[in-house]
């Protein structure tokens, strides 16, 4: 593989790659309100029918103080009228259940949608992901983008299910209980001219100093994942050079910058709750304050049971703007959260195919490199005005010192990246004018980082390959000298690799790609340092494989 200067390896992978700490704009917000709007109207049939269940839902529950004020005013000092207190009670109790029933029917709907909407959104990223080209992966760190994938998502999704529903039943709650408090009392209702503008002036600039901290939270999380994963993922070499202090280290301050950015937003988003639920209890004691002189004037004017009624829908009024208060961290942080995501969604795709691509097969194999040209980045240029042709038939090799640009060739002949100057053809047309699937499928390539998927030895045998026999691999198996070993294993062809294959051998694995590669009809192969880290009979087994491998291939 190429060194620090001569591949991708070599390019830094930026930590704050899916998305960093800086503030998101007022039009970013709306763009990724409006794509997760998007994604609700693909399940908008059902959406509807939840939201009649919050509206009629929440209109019972706003009966429910009516009902007190002709049951408490029927209570008088030495004369209770039993008969109409029983009849409201009954009736605010057959408001409350149904509206409880309604509320229980609308969270299962909505548990249902958001995993649906949570599966669409997975699979279009992940769709998005087979789409995007080498260079994108050599530049971003596998854990970054595997917290966007599980975390952002998961964060969106609670977002939908929970946050979208408590703001909804809000503003219906809110609006009918102005309305209500308006019918008992006008005056009463001036209390809220003083603490409503308070309380809408506290949640802007909450939401104003949270915004960032939310996002920079998504960022560092997104920083320790990319760490642990490289860290996990080369944990051999680590304790083989004696490092884990020094990775331990390392570690802890990614964990500690997490952790200060888990712990700012959420100090933030608790300062919420209780101000708010200040103001409110504010708001209250002057309502009952003003309730009762009023009711000490003119009890035609003000009743016990209209203070009653009006305390109730006060409640009720204020109870969603702290609930509102309170998640709207949690919408914060799904906001920035789905903003990680439809970043990586948009990322840029691999070019597509030239209008008039050749789809004919390579049946040949002559290579050519006519003053290439390229580097991964425009100031370092690996690759100088090279010439070379390669005769169907021919086997060459390409050595040189680490970061000459070997591996480069590779990726430049299967289109992983373009050159930036010069063409390389392949039967006399340039690989640009190819159908990149057509192009890939001339090719076969043994490389020196073995892959191994989880699932059976069969399965990644035949990876590839379509419509092989159970023949075919097993003969393939023996060709790569892998068959005897297979057979020895718990279940065979139907063992399990685990872990990219960390059930097996170095050896082994390398034996299993060249098994895997003598399945495909294709007309060039390529070895990439395919023996340069096994042992010296494994070689053996592996230079004799390549072998029989190469004796049906023409480049």
């Amino acid at each position: 593989m190429n060194g620090p200067m001569g591949g991708p390896n070599g390019m830094m992978k930026g930590p704050r790659g899916m998305g960093g700490a800086d503030k998101l704009s007022a039009p970013r917000r709306k763009a990724v309100l409006f794509r997760l709007g998007k994604y609700l109207g693909q399940v908008k049939i059902p959406l509807i029918f939840v939201g009649v269940l919050v509206v009629i839902g929440n209109l019972l529950s706003l009966v429910g103080p009516a009902l007190t004020e002709p049951a408490i005013n029927a209570i008088q000092i030495g004369n209770v009228d039993f008969d109409t207190v029983f009849y409201y009670a009954k009736l605010m109790m057959l408001c409350y259940v149904l509206s409880s029933l309604f509320s229980l029917l609308q969270s299962f709907l909505m548990i249902t949608l958001s995993k649906k909407i949570t599966f669409n959104i997975r699979r279009d990223l992940f769709e998005r992901l087979s789409k995007l080209p080498v260079k994108f992966f050599d530049t971003h760190q596998s854990g970054e983008i595997i917290s966007t994938m599980s975390y952002d998502v998961d964060t969106v999704n609670a977002s939908l299910s929970a946050d979208l529903i408590q703001i909804c039943t809000a503003a219906i709650t809110v609006t009918g209980s102005f309305i209500m408090m308006l019918t008992i009392s006008r005056l009463l209702v001036l209390v809220f001219v003083i603490t409503i503008p308070i309380s809408i002036w506290f949640s802007r600039w909450r939401a104003k100093k949270g915004r960032p901290l939310f996002r920079e939270r998504s960022g560092k999380l997104g920083e320790l994942n990319g760490f642990a994963e490289e860290s996990i993922g080369g944990a051999k070499t680590i304790k083989a050079y004696n490092r884990e202090a020094q990775f331990v280290d390392r570690f802890e301050v990614k964990n500690e910058a997490a952790a200060s950015a888990y712990y700012r937003s959420d100090r933030h988003a608790c300062l919420g709750g209780p101000s708010v639920n200040f103001i409110n209890n504010v708001s209250l004691a002057l309502i009952s304050l003003f309730g009762a002189l009023l009711y000490l004037y003119s009890p035609e004017m003000m009743t016990l049971g209209a203070i009653s009624s009006f305390v109730l829908y006060s409640r009720k009024f204020s109870g969603p703007i702290n609930e509102i208060t309170n998640i709207y961290s949690e919408i914060q942080s799904a906001i920035a959260a789905g903003e990680r995501v439809f970043k990586l969604m948009d990322e840029p795709t691999e070019l597509e195919d030239a209008p008039n691509a050749v789809a004919e097969p390579i049946t040949r194999g002559l290579v050519e490199f006519e003053n290439v040209r390229f580097g991964y980045t425009e100031d370092k240029t690996i690759i100088h005005n090279l010439n070379l042709k390669v005769e169907p038939g021919s086997l060459i090799a390409i050595v040189g010192p680490t970061g000459a640009g070997k591996t480069t060739i590779v990726n430049l002949l299967m289109r992983f990246y373009d050159v930036n100057e010069g063409c390389i053809k392949i039967d006399g047309i340039d690989i640009r004018d190819r159908k990149r699937a057509v192009l890939r499928k001339a090719f076969t390539m043994v490389l020196q980082d073995t892959w191994l998927f989880n699932g059976s030895v069969y399965e990644n045998i035949a990876y590839g390959s379509e419509g092989v026999t159970e023949e075919q691999v097993v003969e393939a198996a023996k060709a790569a000298k892998m068959d005897g070993f297979i057979r020895r294993l718990p279940e065979g062809y139907n063992t399990m690799m685990t872990d990219n294959g960390t059930n097996i051998s170095k050896g082994q694995k390398q034996l299993l790609t060249i098994a895997r590669a003598m399945l495909p009809e294709s007309v060039i192969l390529i070895l990439d340092e395919a023996t340069s880290n096994v042992d010296t009979q494994t070689e053996a087994k592996i230079s004799e494989a390549m072998r029989k491998l190469m004796e049906d291939k023409r480049g």
